[in-house]
């Protein structure tokens, strides 16, 4: 693959680029650490390999030619996004020093993540519109596609945690009250402007 690093630029620019995942895993991390934070950044990961096997297959075309799918999609993830952005504007303001023990949160964190991924339509065109455009058509489709998937995934997991660990240097500020109640309030509003975006967007 001779265009692998044009991609491997693409998509390191696309999973930079903010949105509902980068502020789920940025308000994860402030409430409760980068290390339980990590359940949703690999649903968020494994979320864009199975977006992109669906959209090798029947529903990536579905999703792409048929409208009325396309809205379903649509509004099911706006849906989505106004849901966390209620429930987080509706939680207390969080302090570093009374973070929640244990790991029970681990496979919740992990299946928002997932669902967060699979209800955005936008994700399955970038992997339908970008992903042939790096495939050699001499060259096995089948491992083509598992290094640009992985690649994809992988980038998810690497900036996601850079994310959160800038997100753990501004702990002195956010340990107080003030500093709580703006990024649970600036997180929330964040998701629901996410949530009237997509609903609004047309192909």
């Amino acid at each position: 693959m001779k265009l692998y690093p044009l991609f491997l630029m693409m998509a390191t620019i696309t999973v930079l680029t903010p949105g509902p995942g980068v502020v789920m895993t940025l308000t994860n991390t402030l409430r409760y650490g980068l290390r339980r934070a990590l359940g949703g950044i690999l649903g968020i990961a494994a979320g864009a390999l199975v977006v992109a096997g669906l959209s090798a297959t029947g529903l990536g075309i579905l999703l792409s030619t048929s409208a009325t799918a396309f809205t379903a999609m649509k509004l099911l993830g706006a849906a989505y996004l106004l849901y966390l952005g209620i429930r987080l504007w509706r939680s207390p303001a969080f302090h570093f020093t009374a973070r929640e023990s244990g790991n029970a949160r681990f496979a919740r964190f992990f299946a928002e993540g997932l669902s967060l991924q699979l209800t955005n339509p936008k994700a399955i065109f970038f992997f339908l519109s970008v992903l042939p455009q790096f495939i050699d058509a001499h060259v096995s489709f089948a491992s083509q596609f598992l290094i640009l998937v992985l690649t994809y995934s992988g980038l998810v997991v690497a900036i996601h945690c850079l994310y959160g660990v800038l997100a753990q240097r501004a702990e002195t500020w956010l340990t107080s009250e003030r500093g709580g109640k703006i990024i649970s309030k600036t997180g929330a509003i964040t998701f629901m402007l996410f949530s009237v975006g997509l609903a609004s967007t047309s192909r």
